[in-house]
């Protein structure tokens, strides 16, 4: 997904001033043109930083990445997209700075990290909503309760069919599109919509959200789900359901009202490297100024200003 609008960030680096008269440069000019050039050289860092995880935040940190090339082009900046447990596997290793995740870390990568030596910290950045999707085409499945849910996702060892969940619907056979099972979002539906039991076989699962939008938007009799930026970025070619008779919306996802399915998406950073790498620090200060603005510029949800502002002042006693 490529399509996120910018958020405008004017970053004013300094500039020489220069006073004359009758075009001639005075000294006071000339001593505040050197010092105006000083400070924009000073203002410039030359550096890498390496992030991997969920395909649901990579829409907000590739966006970042794009915006703070325009304060600091120097620096270099790569965020890989392994899902958000392929992420932990990566940062758990020490491969990667920070990891991004759409869900809390499990108790054994919790444990993984503590074996590794690693110390981290973990800010939320934005909310999401799992949105559950079908062809535009589907005029019956439009408002799902979590029951129906739940029996048209478990594996039950039979081929399901949309009858099946409602003898007034489609004599027709579900197809099913879902995020890979190094998915945070696989994991977090998982839990609370399967209740730890089995994804339907039957699925198609792929780390990409882009595949699950093109596999339902092409069958008439298919359902899916993924964060809710990757709906409102292809709400032409897809239908949102309605969970309990909510509508995911930045309202109903903000306020929690649609739930379960509202959830808070993360950035965990290294510690260490937050300590040795001041490119590090600087983008994720740049991260969390500007995470509000920019989790709205793609589609999800900020969070009120004051967990950004406490979130900064984390940051800054890491460092």
């Amino acid at each position: 997904m490529k399509t996120w609008k910018y958020v405008s960030i004017t970053v004013l680096l300094g500039s020489a001033l220069f006073l004359g008269a009758c075009g001639e440069e005075t000294n006071e000019g000339a001593t505040s043109g050197k010092a105006s050039q000083q400070q924009t050289e000073d203002a410039q860092l030359t550096g890498t930083v390496a992030g991997d995880g969920s395909s649901t935040v990579a829409p907000i940190m590739e966006a970042m990445v794009e915006e703070y090339a325009h304060v600091q082009p120097n620096v270099q900046i790569s965020v890989g997209v392994s899902g958000t447990g392929g992420g932990f596997e990566k940062f758990i290793a020490g491969e990667t700075d920070f990891t991004n995740a759409s869900r809390d870390a499990k108790e054994e990568e919790i444990t993984a990290l503590k074996n590794a030596g690693i110390e981290y910290t973990k800010f939320e950045i934005a909310y999401d909503g799992i949105t559950v999707v079908i062809h535009p085409e589907n005029d019956w499945a439009l408002d799902l309760t979590m029951d129906q849910l739940k029996k048209i996702w478990v594996e039950d060892g039979t081929e399901k069919k949309w009858s099946d969940i409602d003898p007034s619907w489609p004599d027709e056979k579900i197809i099913y599109y879902a995020p890979g099972t190094d998915s945070g979002t696989f994991d977090y539906f998982d839990e609370v919509i399967l209740e730890g039991e089995d994804l339907v076989r039957s699925a198609q699962l792929s780390e990409d959200d882009n595949v699950i939008v093109q596999g339902v938007a092409s069958d008439r009799y298919a359902i899916g789900f993924f964060g809710y930026a990757y709906y409102l970025e292809n709400k032409d070619k897809l239908k949102a359901v309605s969970v309990n008779g909510v509508e995911p919306t930045n309202q109903t996802i903000e306020n929690g009202e649609y739930t379960p399915l509202s959830r808070p998406l993360f950035v965990f950073v290294n510690n260490g490297k937050i300590k040795e790498n001041e490119v590090f620090y600087d983008f994720m200060k740049f991260t969390l100024e500007n995470a509000g603005d920019m989790a709205e510029a793609v589609g999800y949800v900020r969070l009120p200003d004051e967990k950004y502002d406490e979130a900064l002042k984390i940051l800054d006693q890491i460092n």
